[in-house]
């Protein structure tokens, strides 16, 4: 797609060269009066940038650069034609910065692990309004031990949020937590001063909103920032934002994410009779937690203590969407029996994928996209290839489904399960 900024800003440029270059303009001879008079008087003032309406003629200019269009770049869509048209001349006028611009209305369709919302098929920008709240809820942790985590809309990981490259994230947050703790989020998709956690930070039962352009396509992070992030990551408080390009991803059979994250637990229930774990911070600030889990708990996605392996069909082909929101380790992602055929490295969705990767390094509050196509039936098994971490719950099983391709994978014994290993069920 067209860099439109770009254009505009060559376009503007050529339009102040043409302006100063004529003699017979008069904007151009009264705007040189009072620069120069501003000049001799000594005034300290800064001239500021060119008028708005230059800026304007400079996109409208830039808008027939190349053969470019607004109907190329909607795509002809019919849909809510009048509302896009006003997001189209907005965003002629003022290059889309205020964000308190009209645009068409559309709630965010969200989902929690491993679930993902279907993909974004319209071609222009909304504002896309979503509501979060934080609350504390005690969950299975690993098998019948519980944690108290610290939860965006009852989740952690949070919702997996589904977006637009230009999109405006208009965002209310409510502090629910019963504890008066404050909580906030940080969008690592934002750009701005914490990632919009300042204005969005709530004191118990108070609501906080914002409005944010999403401009860069990618799959980010999101997080609590409050003082202690680090315990407040610790406790739940992440999910992940997918920004799709404004040309959409490439179609797949079966989308899926995946969040990996610590936990930094005592050993056993501070009450006695009790299943209730609390957090140990010494292990916390040694970096040593006793879980690494995949979506928030162990055997997520293990056929154990009530966990549902992901599940495709050969030949079909697989993205996952993966996030590590740490709080402290690096990630070695890696799937036993696939080999990624694409791999966005660092959820980077601007620049073409590697290609034919075994393992992915994803930094604590980073993320990579994956895509590969299983070729035979049976079980996949993901895993952080720091490999000991799989012995703190950094385990989780892809299914694949569907008829044996012995020109891929072939043999006369039958598969030997090693007892009581984790990774080979």
């Amino acid at each position: 797609m067209l860099n439109l900024t770009r254009f505009a800003r060559r376009a503007m440029r050529n339009s102040i060269s043409k302006s100063r270059s004529n003699p017979r303009s008069s904007k151009n001879t009264s705007a040189s009066r009072n620069i120069s008079s501003s000049a001799s008087s000594g005034s300290s003032k800064q001239v500021s940038g060119p008028p708005k309406w230059l800026w304007a003629t400079a996109v409208v200019s830039a808008a027939g650069v190349g053969g470019w269009s607004w109907s190329s770049f909607l795509g002809g869509s019919k849909k809510r034609q009048d509302e896009v048209d006003t997001a189209k001349q907005n965003y002629l006028t003022c290059i889309g910065d205020d964000v308190s611009l009209p645009l068409p209305d559309e709630e965010c369709v969200i989902t929690f692990v491993p679930d993902v919302p279907p993909p974004i098929t319209r071609d222009y920008p909304v504002r896309l309004r979503l509501d979060m709240d934080t609350s504390l809820r005690q969950v299975p942790l690993d098998g019948s031990k519980l944690y108290e985590i610290w939860s965006f809309n009852g989740g952690a990981p949070g919702p997996f949020i589904r977006a637009r490259e230009g999109d405006v994230l208009d965002i209310s947050f409510t502090n629910k937590d019963t504890s008066g703790m404050w909580h906030n989020i940080d969008f690592h998709a934002i750009s701005g001063p914490g990632g919009g956690a300042g204005v969005l930070t709530a004191e118990k039962n108070e609501t906080r909103s914002g409005q944010f352009k999403l401009m860069y396509p990618g799959l980010y992070i999101y997080h609590c920032a409050v003082h202690p992030v680090a315990h407040h990551i610790a406790n739940g408080m992440y999910g992940l934002i997918l920004v799709e390009p404004a040309e959409g991803l490439p179609p797949v059979d079966k989308e899926f994410c995946v969040v990996q994250s610590e936990f930094y637990t005592n050993d056993e229930p501070e009450e006695k009779g009790s299943n209730l774990l609390g957090m140990n911070e010494e292990r916390l600030v040694d970096e040593n937690p006793n879980y690494v889990v995949f979506n928030g708990r162990v055997n997520s996605m293990t056929t154990s203590d009530g966990g549902s392996p992901l599940v495709a069909t050969a030949g079909e082909r697989v993205r996952i969407f993966f996030g590590n929101a740490g709080p402290n380790l690096v990630s070695s992602f890696h799937v036993i029996g696939a080999i990624f055929d694409k791999v966005y490295r660092e959820g980077d969705l601007m620049t073409p994928p590697a290609r034919g990767l075994q393992t992915t390094l994803v930094p604590a509050g980073g993320a990579a996209v994956v895509e590969f196509v299983p070729t035979t039936p049976g079980n996949l098994t993901l895993v952080d290839h720091s490999i000991s971490r799989i012995d703190k719950g950094a385990v989780g099983f892809l299914t694949v489904e569907g008829p044996v391709c012995p020109n891929v994978f072939h043999s006369d014994k039958e598969a030997r399960p090693c007892k009581p290993c984790k990774i080979h069920p």
